[in-house]
């Protein structure tokens, strides 16, 4: 089995612009606010599609999933979810239920990482409180003004790119005006609205809010988290470790080589500047894999994603100065 690289699904959003384009070279369907690029998805109302074979995620799981997943996956679906986000507005108040609360609530757990791309001069995040702030004053301000007061409670970071943060289930967070993000997340699109900045959506009307379940997922205990800063040496280094993925920021100079071997589930190959040539290396000896087609060289441009199934493994050549980030530990979300 092939590096499988998949066709991108756009989402307008309201909060989006044409960065997708202008920065990534992507050629988009309109030319109104698109905010998300879906890179690789496996859901119910999405699915990504491999162009060659014309087969969407789901089929791949389904038909070859010894040679896609590994023997040691269980779940569904595929675990991951892999986003490019274009951030030309600040995106809502927001945050996503911990598994303790996500099952009452009807909804799932949604832990993610952002890399930071680019970033303009003035971009930066909401994440968590300030050290001022507690449980009941933001519970006191959301009730009395309807969120108009939350801003003065909430820690905001600058943005540079390069830099990288973990968002756990449970952090209240919102993505200010200025970012191009690389998001990698569980396989979930559960997200509450504490406060949209009293604004109306692309069809005229104001986005629905979910004070209710937002204050049962929100950690009041999150105070003045910090990024992870820009890594620009030669090397590599983790950036997220949780229970739903580890991921490696790996940057190479020309010439560089970085093996990559699936050892217990898939592999996640994203190139956010650069460029790698992929080289297989024989199949894996494994008599219990389904007979496959030899693997092909493959070239990964920047802002790529590619799944590296658990059959293929090989060698990453950079091609020039190269960003990778690695993801991989996958297999704590199946069941």
């Amino acid at each position: 089995m092939d590096l499988l690289v998949f066709e991108p699904i756009y989402q307008d959003r309201v909060w989006g612009g044409q960065n997708l384009a202008h920065r990534l070279g992507r050629a988009l369907p309109h030319t109104g606010p698109i905010g998300e690029a879906w890179e690789i998805v496996d859901r119910a109302e999405a699915q990504s599609l491999h162009a060659p074979s014309r087969h969407r995620l789901a089929d791949l799981m389904a038909q070859h999933r010894l040679a896609l997943m590994g023997p040691g996956f269980d779940g569904e679906r595929f675990p991951v979810l892999v986003k490019w986000l274009d951030c030309q507005d600040r995106l809502s108040l927001q945050v996503h239920p911990p598994a303790s609360v996500a099952d009452a609530l009807g909804g799932e757990p949604k832990t993610e990482c952002w890399f930071i791309a680019e970033a303009e001069p003035d971009a930066g995040l909401y994440v968590g409180l300030k050290h001022t702030a507690d449980e009941a004053t933001f519970k006191r301000v959301l009730a009395n003004e309807q969120g108009q007061g939350l801003t003065p409670l909430l820690h905001r970071l600058p943005t540079r790119a390069g830099e990288a943060i973990l968002l756990e289930s449970g952090r209240l967070h919102a993505i200010d005006a200025g970012n191009l993000i690389l998001e990698i997340q569980q396989n979930s699109d559960t997200t509450y609205r504490v406060y949209d900045w009293d604004r109306v959506g692309l069809d005229g009307q104001p986005r629905d809010l979910h004070i209710d379940a937002s204050l049962a997922s929100i950690d009041f205990h999150d105070i003045e988290p910090a990024l992870m800063p820009p890594f620009n040496a030669r090397g590599e280094r983790v950036i997220a470790e949780c229970d739903a993925f580890r991921i490696r920021q790996v940057n190479l100079t020309a010439g560089d080589t970085f093996e990559v071997q699936p050892r217990i589930a898939p592999t996640l190959i994203s190139v956010v500047s650069g460029r790698v040539h992929a080289d297989p290396h024989a199949t894996r000896d494994d008599p219990a894999l389904e007979p496959a087609l030899r693997a092909q060289p493959v070239a990964l441009g920047a802002s790529v994603n590619a799944v590296c199934p658990y059959a293929w493994g090989g060698t990453l050549t950079a091609e020039a100065t190269t960003t990778v980030l690695i993801t991989d530990q996958l297999l704590s979300l199946s069941g």
